[in-house]
């Protein structure tokens, strides 16, 4: 045996044996089983799938970057923010144990040598194990002997806090984080006993999954930490998971129609599938978070803290079947664990369902009457098995939006406003065809390899199906084809663009299969036309909307090490200034009527009392200082509802309703099955701001 492999063992050992630490009473650890850490070892296979994920990263990622020192010590890091983001875990002694490696994990990697990561997750799931037996512990003496009368303050976001210095400093920080989970039930009118009993099958379950790891779960996650720094799309998928473990795991296939992603302890939703069961509920929205599961009539199952590979096989189900979730929606504030259960029916999303549909806005200004025509594409899709056998009727986005235009332009409408708020992207090949329909024939995206290549790719049809006004609206939700979309409109100058910053997802990423699970990495990036990427900042819109996601914590540029945007030497095409010299008039239009507009003063205002709330670093311990400050909250919020309801001549509330009238302003009411596009603010102002287009070219012509 060399002296490295000896070393190396040696470390190995130290790692997995350093302090337990010795705060819980005897009697309840003895109480506890002990964790077999023995089978926790790296395999031949997971090593030589390590191997293979380096050598494909170095030479295929779109981001090229070397595996070196400094490479290391992101890869360090990431992985620390994998294994404890909340830095409530590991001491002080544990991150300097573990960063004699911060320099090494390239060398190690490039060696297929696991043991490191495997002994730093082992160390990891001990302390976690130490955190269930205190809280168990806790519990076992009644919650009703905690004190929630102090001064004490929890800092509500440790993601950048030290390392609490030993084991008494953890053992403190534990104490606080459980009374503070115990205050936000009690806050949400659950009664102690049921919080204790809650609470008491929560931690259990935290430990019974957490004796299930398996090797394979700690060898994801460590080669997830080397993908996660060559950017977020980035992935490492073991056998078992390939299909069902996804940082975007989507539901759209016998279940409830949702994207979701793990934050922190929770299930958070990402966004939701169109014409998918959750969808049409209109009682889900990006960023609620899901802590409970039940089947039918079931018993409601607490979720917190478990995978999400976990989450998703208790919300998948057959078609038909009855899934109940328990949601706690993202427009509470940070300390307010109120939820509301969902019922929802399993189903299979049709792509009839998602397909385009029509609707006419009627207008009347200084005594003129106008008609808006509204398409909503909800995704770019194509019905792929027909188009391949030939069936001359197969369906798809552009073949639908151009028999929807030839249906409008019969009614004589007067212009046309592209609805793609929440529209998440689909087929690049409807991208381009759907922009065909209202440009000349011309490029319509540009797409760049790892080795600087561009490909351009045109419209395919010379032909123009629609010559008028065009607006597209857009929001955070709006992603991937969407943005080439919004982003050729405007480049070309057809039309407007309205409403949020788009996604920013502009990379294109490819499946490689492995001798042991497969990776995802990113191999191409999109740009526009002009050389413009669609990358990390979006498609900023001609005008902007309030944004109701509050954008540090959604979006592209939310994610860590997301690929910047840049550009490249822009492409040959044809466009048409007029409008971006009609801009300035049209924003100081609008932005008349949004101070006039009850809806937008209500979403401004709501906006920035969320904003505030989640600005806030710490929260009190103390129970009556608590209830004060979110009965502060519930009256803001009353009041500005009011002041919404009186401006539009409705009677005012004596308390607040379930119901989210933020929901209702996003376009996602709560209760009707159809959209009503006459009551959704922001799509009426985009049809009040084509108006202003047409009577400024009015104008401009009559004076030419």
């Amino acid at each position: 045996m060399t002296l490295s492999t000896t070393l190396r063992k040696s470390c190995l050992i130290a790692l997995l044996c350093l302090g337990v630490g010795n705060a819980v009473a005897d009697e309840a650890v003895s109480a506890i089983p002990v964790l077999d850490l023995e089978s926790l070892q790296p395999t031949r296979e997971q090593m030589i799938a390590s191997l293979n994920t380096v050598e494909l990263l170095r030479r295929h990622h779109y981001n090229r970057i070397r595996l070196d020192d400094e490479l290391s010590s992101e890869v360090f890091d990431t992985y620390l923010r994998q294994l404890d983001p909340q830095r409530s875990l590991f001491t002080e002694a544990d991150i300097r144990d573990f960063s004699e490696y911060r320099y090494k994990f390239d060398d190690l990697l490039q060696a297929g040598d696991l043991s490191v990561g495997f002994a730093m997750h082992t160390r990891q799931i001990q302390r976690a194990d130490q955190r269930i037996a205190f809280a168990r512990q806790l519990l076992s003496e009644g919650i009703d002997k905690l004190d929630f009368s102090g001064d004490q303050m929890i800092l509500i976001d440790r993601e950048k806090a030290d390392w609490p210095a030993d084991d008494s400093a953890l053992h403190s920080l534990w104490r606080q984080q459980i009374k503070d989970e115990v205050l936000r039930l009690k806050l949400a009118g659950r009664e102690t006993d049921s919080i204790q009993e809650l609470l008491e099958k929560r931690y259990a379950n935290q430990q019974k999954r957490l004796y299930q790891t398996r090797s394979e779960d700690i060898f994801q996650n460590y080669i997830n930490a080397l993908a996660q720094v060559y950017d977020p799309h980035t992935q490492y998928m073991s056998p078992d998971n390939a299909e069902n473990f996804d940082i975007n795991m989507s539901l759209s296939l016998e279940g409830i129609g949702a994207v979701l992603q793990s934050d922190n302890d929770h299930t958070k939703i990402v966004r939701l599938v169109p014409a998918g069961p959750a969808e049409k509920s209109k009682q889900l929205a990006p960023a609620d978070r899901i802590i409970g599961v039940a089947q039918g009539n079931g018993e409601m199952v607490d979720v917190v803290g478990w995978r999400l590979d976990e989450v998703v096989k208790l919300i998948r189900g057959p078609k038909g079947s009855t899934v109940r979730l328990e949601v706690i929606p993202a427009s509470n504030p940070p300390s307010d664990m109120t939820s509301r259960e969902v019922v929802l029916v399993r189903e299979a999303v049709k792509l009839e369902d998602q397909a385009a549909k029509s609707s006419v806005l009627e207008f009347n200004e200084q005594g003129q009457d106008y008609r808006i025509g509204v398409i909503e594409v909800p995704g770019f899709y194509i019905d792929f098995k027909a188009y391949r056998r030939g069936d001359p009727d197969y369906r798809s986005t552009t073949r639908d939006v151009r028999r929807l235009l030839s249906e409008l332009q019969e009614q004589n409408i007067d212009g046309i406003v592209l609805d793609l708020r929440n529209n998440g992207g689909g087929s690049l090949q409807e991208a381009t065809e759907l922009t065909g329909l209202f440009i000349g024939q011309g490029p319509s995206v540009l797409v760049r390899d790892a080795k600087g290549q561009v490909q351009v790719l045109d419209d395919p049809d010379a032909g123009v199906v629609y010559h008028g006004p065009l607006a597209v609206i857009v929001n955070k939700l709006s992603a991937s084809a969407s943005e080439i979309f919004a982003g050729a409109v405007q480049d070309y100058g057809r039309g407007l663009v309205i409403g949020e910053p788009t996604f920013g997802k502009g990379t294109v990423q490819s499946i490689q299969p492995l001798n042991h699970g497969e990776l995802k990495f990113t191999l191409a990036k999109f740009y526009r036309v002009s050389g413009q990427s669609t990358q990390n900042r979006g498609v900023v819109p001609d005008i902007l909307y309030p944004s109701l996601l509050e954008t540090a914590d959604f979006g592209e540029s939310s994610l860590p090490r997301a690929l910047p945007w840049d550009t490249i030497p822009p492409v040959p095409y044809k466009a048409d200034n007029m409008l971006q010299v009609l801009v300035p008039q049209l924003i100081d239009r609008h932005k008349a009527r949004a101070e006039k507009n009850p809806e937008f003063i209500y979403t401004m205002a709501r906006i920035d009392l969320n904003r505030a709330m989640q600005e806030r670093e710490y929260l009190p311990l103390n129970e009556e200082r608590r209830r004060a400050e979110q009965q502060e909250f519930e009256e803001k919020l009353l009041a500005m509802e009011n002041a919404r309801r009186r401006a539009l001549g409705e009677e005012p509330l004596e308390k607040l309703e379930k119901e989210d009238p933020l929901l209702e302003t996003a376009g996602i009411p709560d209760t009707d099955d159809e959209v009503d596009a006459a009551k959704d603010p922001f799509l009426a102002e985009t049809g009040h701001i084509l108006i202003d287009l047409l009577q400024l070219q009015a104008q401009v012509a009559k004076a030419g």
